[in-house]
C-alpha cells in the first residue's frame, strides 16, 4: 500500500472513534516518520470572523482538522501563486502562507472560498500507524480530484462518497 499527499481517507464504520465518524480526510504529508492529514468534512461551528485577530475578515467557516494541536489554525489552498511562503504539498493544493494576508486576499476577492479552507488542528499518525488502520478496515484510501477539498457543502459529503468514490 502506498499511501501519498493529496489522496483522501473515509471512515468506515468499523473505526471505534467517535471522533472521526463519517469523516473524509485529505493525507498532506508523509514521510518516514508517519502521516499528517485533516478532516475536510466536520464544521467547528464558529467561522474565521469571529475570532479576535480575524474579526474583520470573511464570514469563512472554520472546520475542525483533527484532534492534534487543536488550539492551532491551519489553512489548506489551492493559490501558491497568490499566498507567499505557501508549501505544494500537491497539483492544486497547497498549505501555509501568513493567516493575515489570506484572510486580506480573501477579504479584497482575490481568493475565494472554494480555494482556501481554514481549520482547528490536525490528524498525525506515526509510521505504519495508518496502514494498519488501512489494513484493519478502520479507513479506505480513496483518488479523487483535490479540488475536494474546498467543497463547501460538507453535511452530507461523507454519504455522497460512499457512492461516488467506493
Amino acid at each position: 500500500m502506498h499511501i501519498r499527499p493529496g489522496q483522501f481517507l473515509l471512515s468506515t464504520p468499523l473505526l471505534d472513534d467517535t471522533f472521526f465518524e463519517q469523516t473524509i480526510l485529505v493525507i498532506t504529508e508523509v514521510n518516514g516518520d508517519g502521516c499528517i492529514g485533516f478532516i475536510i468534512n466536520q464544521l467547528h461551528g464558529r467561522n474565521l470572523n469571529e475570532l479576535q485577530e480575524f474579526r474583520y475578515g470573511p464570514a469563512q467557516p472554520l472546520y475542525n482538522g483533527g484532534p492534534v494541536q487543536s488550539d492551532m489554525m491551519y489553512c489548506l489552498h489551492s493559490r501558491p501563486d497568490v499566498v507567499a511562503n505557501s508549501f505544494t504539498i500537491c497539483e492544486g493544493l497547497a498549505t501555509g502562507g501568513d493567516f493575515a494576508t489570506i484572510v486580506s486576499l480573501l477579504k479584497a476577492g482575490k481568493l475565494s472560498s472554494q480555494e482556501v479552507k481554514c481549520l482547528i488542528g490536525y490528524c498525525g499518525w506515526d509510521a505504519g500507524e495508518l496502514e494498519a488502520e488501512i489494513a484493519e478496515g478502520s479507513w479506505q484510501l480513496i483518488e479523487a480530484p483535490v479540488a475536494e477539498v474546498f467543497a463547501n457543502d460538507v453535511q452530507n459529503m461523507w454519504q455522497l462518497w460512499q457512492s461516488k468514490y467506493r
